[in-house]
């Protein structure tokens, strides 16, 4: 089974969901995606993942948003994918990848449905 973890582990809610995945034995690749930005290919096939269009799972309140004056709906959803992986910050996390599977650790328990059963 591959488990990845787009992790920041500034963020409260991503070191809980790494503390979840850890208490069942699960060792995710950790992704940090700060330091290393996912392409917009990348960030195209996470909304695949996730079932969701790209601004489903974009931070909207960050001020590097606030900055570019963008309505995220007025975005293009290429352009959207170019702009999160220029900024990354602006990328929800965690994100949990399972398979063909993503969810969004928020709240940490949400990733739980698309582990395998033990």
């Amino acid at each position: 089974m591959s488990l990845t973890m787009y992790h920041n582990p500034r963020c409260s809610k991503s070191r809980a969901t790494l503390e979840l995945l850890q208490d069942r034995r699960l060792q995710p690749d950790i992704v940090s995606y700060l330091d290393t930005p996912p392409a917009p290919d990348t960030l195209g096939e996470l909304a695949r993942k996730l079932g969701c269009r790209p601004r489903d799972f974009l931070r909207s309140g960050e001020s590097v948003w606030k900055d570019l004056g963008l309505d995220p709906d007025a975005v293009e959803d290429v352009e959207l994918l170019r702009l999160m992986s220029e900024h990354p910050i602006l990328i929800e996390r965690p994100i949990v990848i399972c398979g063909e599977r993503a969810r969004i650790g928020r709240p940490p328990e949400a990733v739980l449905d698309i582990l395998p059963e033990r």
